[in-house]
């Protein structure tokens, strides 16, 4: 799945194998970093006495990029794979590969603590593993699990508690010192939980999204639900699917704070607008702002440090738009001399991957599938019936006939 996001005025974005750096302030050389290119992982030994060993069966996977996540300070950035690597990098003052390591399992989220010497790696068992930054080719360190699939993580601000999301419906809000110790859970939703944003000024709450097409505030501390918005309205700019439960419930895929907190953009999967909603802290409550409708379905949004909102899209002539916000509205900045560079160089890269490559879903598998065991057993009764009622039929016809044949046979 393709993404987008800023470490810095470095605006990056993944899509299949490929990470590309470009410059939003000045005219520097872009950075690229290839997954099908890195390192490989070197070759298991097992013990020679050893039978039906797997050791020597590796996974190759295929360089496609899962995560990546940028560090609170934005100097750092990480990527995991489905190779299970894990990728660290250093953007200022020039981008550095700093390490190739590799995971246990393949991953799905990844975050950076606030001081920076922690990167926390969530994977599809339900683990959650620790690599140090300060010793970047150090091993990781199992600090936690699930018993689902987890597919998001983030840290609280102050440091003191990890939350992770998971298949299940469950959020679990953890002390980081101690991760066996289960701060609070936030329970509520009814479907698998995608993505998880501590707002910007608002350190004490959480914004969660999910398959079930709803947003939810939480204390996260107290694990108390603070409001849902549901966003099924989004049902009217939804693309034919001959799925109908996709069509009403859209999963939520990114919700995405402006650095000064006073915006939220959330966006849904193959919807072609973004909502915008303001925080009202005193209140705790989300308040709707405002909507951008897109020529198409956008594959990722993310806010600069200036606070303009930067929207990935599936498309070769316009694969980036920028809005910025102005008299109560957001409108599409296609002027400036920033904006046209930096699309321009983008391009250049961005046509040279394969258009198949730029969207697959992490989500569409992972929806709950009911079962009416009733109905079937009901129409297979029915079924039988008829069934029965027929072979009565025909044989009540079949008797009558032969009782007509022998009353009019004449006598001998």
């Amino acid at each position: 799945m393709s993404a987008v996001g800023f470490a810095g005025d470095w605006l990056i974005v993944t899509c299949d194998k490929k990470l590309t750096a470009i410059h939003t302030k000045q005219k520097r050389e872009p950075f690229l970093f290839d997954c099908s290119t890195a390192e490989k992982k070197p070759p298991t030994s097992c013990p020679k006495d050893e039978k039906n060993s797997d050791c020597g069966a590796e996974e190759t996977g295929r360089d496609k990029i899962l995560a990546f996540s940028v560090s609170p300070s934005g100097k750092l950035v990480a990527l995991i794979d489905d190779t299970k690597r894990l990728v660290l990098f250093q953007c200022e003052p020039s981008w550095q590969c700093i390490s190739i390591r590799w995971v246990v399992r393949r991953c799905t989220s990844l975050v950076f603590s606030q001081a920076e010497d922690q990167l926390l790696v969530a994977d599809k068992s339900g683990d959650v593993y620790s690599f140090s930054v300060v010793d970047p080719q150090g091993a990781g360190e199992l600090k936690m699990g699930h018993l689902s699939m987890l597919l998001a993580i983030t840290m609280s601000p102050d440091n003191r508690y990890i939350i992770t999301a998971d298949r299940d419906e469950k959020i679990r809000v953890s002390c980081l010192r101690c991760p066996y110790n289960i701060q609070s859970f936030c329970l509520g939703h009814q479907e698998f939980v995608s993505t998880l944003l501590i707002p910007f000024g608002c350190p004490h709450l959480l914004l969660s999204g999910s398959g079930d097409g709803t947003v939810k505030l939480w204390q996260y501390e107290t694990g108390r639900q603070l409001q849902t918005l549901d966003l099924k309205q989004f049902e009217e700019k939804q693309s034919s699917e001959p799925d109908k439960e996709k069509v009403t419930k859209p999963t939520v895929c990114r919700i995405a704070s402006s650095p000064d907190g006073h915006h939220i953009a959330v966006q849904c999967e193959r919807v072609s607008t973004v909502e915008f909603f303001t925080v009202n802290q005193e209140g705790e409550r989300l308040m709707p702002d405002s909507r951008i409708t897109l020529p198409h379905c956008p594959l990722d949004v993310a806010f600069d440090p200036e606070g303009r909102l930067w929207v990935l899209m599936d498309s070769n002539d316009s694969p980036l738009q920028v809005y910025t916000h102005k008299k109560d509205c957001w409108e599409c900045d296609t002027q400036s001399a920033e904006v046209i560079t930096v699309t321009e160089d983008f391009k250049s890269h961005w046509n040279t991957l394969d258009a198949t490559t730029r969207f697959s879903s992490s989500f569409e598998h992972l929806h709950k599938v009911g079962f009416d065991n009733v109905t079937a057993y009901m129409q297979k009764k029915q079924q039988r019936l008829e069934e029965q009622q027929l072979k009565r039929t025909k044989s009540q016809k079949a008797n009558g006939t032969k009782k007509a044949k022998t009353e009019t046979r004449p006598f001998a």
